[in-house]
């Protein structure tokens, strides 16, 4: 692979200019590329070029660069979490008919939880995540049922990261932290009110394949009502069902 003076390679350059668009940020400037990959204008100017070139970006009728619809066809292909999210899909739908509101599918990604499925509904209560998207994990009801059952090397490794807030409900202390963990291996599911919005609840449970690892948290994102114990049952048994059709 070429490399550039630096010795970086022009593969590593490509994965920078992917990296830089997300969930919220869909379309981008060759400018706004640049800067966020740390790139000269000239170098991701090429490169955007050949990437749009092959597919995998897209030029925008505003002349904006886009993700391109190869990339998502070669990443559905290969996709890691499609067995798990064909086995979860007929549960989720179910559990969506009772919830009302959110639902989804989480898996551990380093040290954020990626959000590979969710199904939602007009008029249903806030909710900041999204398909493809991920939070830190100690955020979210999805992030901490992983973590709760991620390694201990993980655990420690995020004890010691900066737990930053979302709002004034998220869990910051380290000490705080590690008894929620606790809690959510003893319960098997856990409930965080307020912790991404003050008005949305989330409760999540732990899927598990034929070897009892647990892959995934499903989750459902309700209103901050007191409500949300009523769907721990359900959410339980979804995860089974889940858990029923993945291999051993």
């Amino acid at each position: 692979m070429p490399r550039v003076a630096t010795g970086e390679s022009v593969l590593s350059r490509a994965v920078r200019i992917v990296e830089v668009f997300t969930s919220t940020d869909p379309e981008l400037t060759v400018t706004e590329i640049a800067r966020r990959s740390g790139l000269h204008l000239a170098t991701a100017s090429r490169l955007v070029a050949e990437l749009v070139r092959h597919g995998l970006l897209a030029r925008t009728a505003s002349g904006r660069v886009e993700i391109g619809v190869r990339l998502w066809e070669l990443a559905q292909r290969a996709s890691p979490t499609l067995s798990l999210r064909e086995a979860a899909m007929p549960y989720l739908e179910d559990l969506h008919a009772v919830v009302g509101h959110h639902v989804q599918l989480g898996v551990l990604d380093g040290e954020d939880v990626l959000f590979v499925e969710r199904l939602s509904a007009q008029g249903a209560v806030i909710n900041l995540t999204r398909i493809a998207g991920r939070l830190p994990l100690h955020v979210s009801s999805s992030g901490l049922v992983l973590l709760a059952f991620g390694s201990r090397e993980l655990q420690e490794r995020v004890y010691g990261l900066p737990l930053a807030p979302v709002t004034p409900n998220t869990i910051t202390d380290p000490a705080r932290l590690r008894e929620v963990l606790a809690g959510i291996r003893r319960n098997g599911y856990v409930i965080t009110n307020g912790h991404i919005h003050l008005d949305a609840t989330g409760i999540a449970v732990p899927v598990r394949d034929g070897s009892d690892r647990v892959v995934a948290a499903l989750s459902a994102v309700v209103p901050n009502d007191g409500q949300a114990y009523t769907v721990v049952p359900v959410l339980r048994a979804a995860a089974r069902g889940i858990s029923r059709r993945l291999p051993h």
